[in-house]
C-alpha cells in the first residue's frame, strides 16, 4: 500500500474500472489465499468489491509473498504500514496474534480497508469509479484523493499511485474465473445447478424472481435497501430462494421462501461429506425456525447463490458464503 512498490505502467485508463463476471469465480491465486480472499469479498457489501480486485491488489503489493517487506517498512502480503495496521488489523485466523505477516489477518484487513475506501469513493463526487479511487486511497491515502479530486496525476510521487491504479485494474482479468459453471452429470441436481448457472451475474433483488426468471422485488422495512433507498423495487433480479425455486422448476415445485424450502425438504438431510451438485444448503439464526438463506451446492467446496442486496448471483466457497456458525444443514430435493 505504500509509495515505492510499483512496476511499470500499462495502457489502461486510470479513470475506467474493470468490470468482472459478477464475482462468479477466482483463478490463479495460491490456495492459502483463495479462502481468505473470498471471505473478505463476502464480508463487504459494496457492489464494486470483487475477489479479482483483492487478488490483483495482493499480487501488485507482494506477488502473494507473506514475508514481503518494503524499503519504507510496509509489511506482509498486503503491505501494511504499522500505523495503518493498528487501525485495520484483526486476529481473523484465530491463532492468538494479530499480525500483518499472517495471510488470513492480512487479507481480511485489506478487505476491510478496501471496503471502507470503496464506500467513501461511491459517496464521493470524484470521477474515476469506486475501484480506481479506492485503490488510490489505499496506496497514497484518501487525503490525496481529496486533494487532487480523484486519482492523483502522473506528476504525483513520480506517477506511483497513478500507475498502481492502472496496473491493478489491468491485471484483474487474469484472476477472474469463468462466469459459467462446468456442470457434469445428469439428474435433477446437476440439471437444476446447470439451469441456475445461466443466471450468474444477475443482480440480487429482495423478493424478486420466481419460476419464470428475474423480476423486480420489494422492500419490507428492513430488506431490499441500498444506500438508503429501496433498490429492490427498481432492480430486475433474483433473491436466494427464488433462484433455487427457478432452478428446480417445474420438475420439483419448491415453495418460494428459504424457510419453506427447508421445511419441504428437511426429511431428506445430507451430511457435508455427502454433498452432491444441486443439493440445497441452509443458514439460520440458531434454529430451523429462523432459516434466512439458501444456496445450491456447486461441487468442489463451492456454492451458487444470490447473496444480498448490492451483489449478484455468484459462485463462492462454501466456507465464505455466509457466517460458518449459521450453517443449518443441507437437504436434497
Amino acid at each position: 500500500m505504500t509509495l515505492g512498490l510499483l512496476g511499470l505502467a500499462v495502457g489502461v485508463d486510470a479513470e475506467a474500472d474493470v468490470q468482472t463476471d459478477g464475482g462468479g469465480g477466482l483463478r490463479g491465486v495460491p490456495q492459502e489465499y483463495r479462502t481468505w480472499i473470498l471471505k473478505a469479498d463476502a464480508a463487504c457489501t459494496q457492489p464494486s468489491m470483487t475477489p479479482s480486485l483483492l487478488a490483483a491488489q495482493l499480487y501488485q503489493e507482494s506477488k502473494f509473498q507473506p514475508t514481503a517487506q518494503s524499503t519504507v517498512g510496509a509489511q506482509g502480503p498486503a503491505q501494511f504500514m504499522p500505523g495503518t495496521w493498528a487501525t485495520w488489523g484483526r486476529d481473523d485466523d484465530g491463532n492468538g496474534q494479530t499480525s500483518p505477516w499472517d495471510i488470513g489477518d492480512a487479507v481480511m484487513s485489506q478487505g476491510r480497508m478496501m471496503c471502507s475506501l470503496l464506500r467513501q469513493a461511491a459517496a464521493s463526487p470524484y470521477p474515476g469509479g469506486p475501484q480506481s479511487l479506492a485503490l488510490a486511497g489505499y496506496n497514497a491515502g484518501w487525503g490525496r484523493v481529496v486533494q487532487y479530486g480523484g486519482v492523483p496525476p502522473r506528476d504525483f510521487a513520480g506517477g506511483e499511485t497513478f500507475n498502481y491504479v492502472k496496473i491493478i485494474l489491468a491485471t484483474m482479468k487474469r484472476f477472474e474465473g469463468t462466469s459459467r459453471l462446468e456442470v457434469s452429470g445428469t439428474g435433477s441436481g446437476p440439471n437444476a445447478l446447470r439451469k441456475a448457472s445461466t443466471l450468474l451475474g444477475t443482480p440480487y433483488s429482495y423478493g424478486g424472481g420466481g419460476p419464470q426468471g428475474p423480476t423486480t422485488g420489494f422492500c419490507d422495512g428492513n430488506n431490499g435497501y441500498l444506500k438508503g433507498r429501496c433498490s429492490a423495487s427498481s432492480t430486475v433480479g433474483m433473491d436466494c430462494s427464488s433462484l433455487v425455486q427457478y432452478a428446480y422448476w417445474p420438475n420439483a415445485k419448491l415453495p418460494r421462501t428459504a424457510a419453506a424450502q427447508y421445511n419441504a425438504t428437511s426429511d431428506r438431510p445430507v451430511a457435508k461429506a455427502d454433498l452432491q451438485p444441486g443439493d440445497l444448503l441452509f443458514w439460520s439464526h440458531g434454529s430451523s425456525s429462523s432459516i434466512y438463506h439458501v444456496a445450491l451446492y456447486a461441487g468442489d467446496g463451492q456454492v451458487l447463490h444470490a447473496p444480498r442486496t448490492g451483489r449478484s448471483v455468484e459462485v463462492v466457497a462454501l466456507a465464505s458464503a455466509m457466517p460458518s456458525g449459521d450453517y443449518q444443514g443441507a437437504t436434497r430435493p
